[in-house]
């Protein structure tokens, strides 16, 4: 089979490696008789391979011991309920950066539940910029400041992180986990959906300061209470088997692959490459401030949208899937995930090049 190239937002590119390995132990695993995803979650297969994936996790993010580390399911969205249940006390406001489509959400979500400070909206700039880190301070009354670190549908990405503290700073970190060192420390939580960078969909890690549970609502039904999955190290309920086994087979792969650092030096090389065919036209453009330009999402656009139409077409004549931008803003997005190889993004630099050599 000849494989496409895949620049899809998420779910997206899996290492082929681990796809080989998901498919010769689907049937058995390990030689133990049984398939991972027929395997018990109460029972010793699913929960050494569960524990080796906890580990695995820790130690490539450095993520220190006073912090907690499970799965949950119902996708990074859920998240956005939980968190104001949890930890929007009364009578405080809950800051959040709407740095775009999914920080926005996030903070619509918690306005049902309570008050909430928009501390940044770059609405008024179409989502092109963010605020400096080192100036943006929470509220006095403030119960946490919330961050999406990377927002996939506009792509603008923090490239450092605020201090905050004594206030709680939480972050949706769902697209570009695992494609840089992060100063856990920093943060009392840091969350994200597994489909973009760490496996097959179906999964939310979480990853919380032990002690951010002192201040969270004590009057939540058990799956929305945190400290419910704290005590039971994400096995509450039965966890996202498949999922999480996929991560623990990108973990082994990324560990192979230099760790965050290997993934870190991939990600400057490979958005670097479109960049520099971004910069160096006059016929595409980027709509996003150079100083925040995300790694993981590129977007850019075209003199006409039906320009844009023509190069979706053609790239995917050529198996380029995924360059269209989100439908809620169009233009065109090359999503350069951790298993994209380079290859596939040299090929997609120089179709671009040759895109504007016959259209501009």
């Amino acid at each position: 089979m000849e494989r496409k190239k895949n620049f899809f937002a998420g779910p997206s590119v899996l290492p082929v490696e681990v796809l080989e390995q998901l498919r010769d132990q689907m049937v058995e695993y390990d030689n133990k008789g049984l398939s991972m995803i027929e395997a018990s979650h109460r029972g010793g297969l699913f929960e050494d391979m569960y524990d080796e994936c906890l580990a695995l996790f820790r130690e490539l993010l450095r993520v220190p011991e006073d912090y907690d580390l499970y799965f949950l399911g119902g996708g990074a969205t859920l998240q956005f309920s939980m968190i104001p249940m949890n930890f929007l006390r009364p009578d405080t406001v809950a800051d959040y950066i709407k740095s775009g489509s999914w920080a926005g959400k996030a903070a619509s979500d918690a306005e049902k539940i309570g008050k909430v400070n928009y501390y940044y909206d770059g609405s008024a700039n179409h989502f092109s910029s963010l605020p400096k880190a080192s100036e943006v301070k929470p509220s006095k009354n403030s119960s946490y400041l919330y961050l999406c670190s990377n927002e996939t549908i506009g792509g603008i990405e923090w490239q450092d992180f605020p201090d905050t503290g004594d206030v709680p700073l939480i972050a949706d970190m769902s697209s570009d986990i695992f494609s840089r060192p992060v100063p856990v420390e920093k943060f009392s939580m840091i969350y994200g959906g597994v489909q973009k960078n760490l496996g097959p969909a179906g999964a939310t890690f979480i990853i919380m300061k032990k002690s951010l549970l002192e201040r969270q609502n004590p009057n939540l039904t058990s799956y929305l209470d945190y400290s419910t999955h704290s005590k039971n190290k994400g096995l509450f309920n039965t966890p996202p088997v498949f999922s999480i086994w996929g991560v623990k087979l990108v973990l082994d792969w990324i560990k192979k692959n230099g760790g965050v650092e290997g993934m870190h030096k991939r990600a400057v090389e490979k958005s670097a490459i479109i960049y520099d065919v971004i910069d160096g036209s006059s016929f595409f453009r980027s709509p996003v401030d150079p100083t925040f330009r995300s790694r993981m999402n590129i977007v850019f656009r075209l003199p006409s949208e039906d320009l844009e139409k023509k190069f979706v077409s053609e790239a995917t004549k050529e198996g380029m899937l995924g360059l269209k931008g989100h439908r809620s803003v169009g233009g065109l997005r090359s999503s350069l995930y951790n298993a994209l190889p380079k290859e596939d993004v040299l090929y997609l630099a120089q179709f671009m090049k040759d895109f504007e050599r016959k259209n501009g």
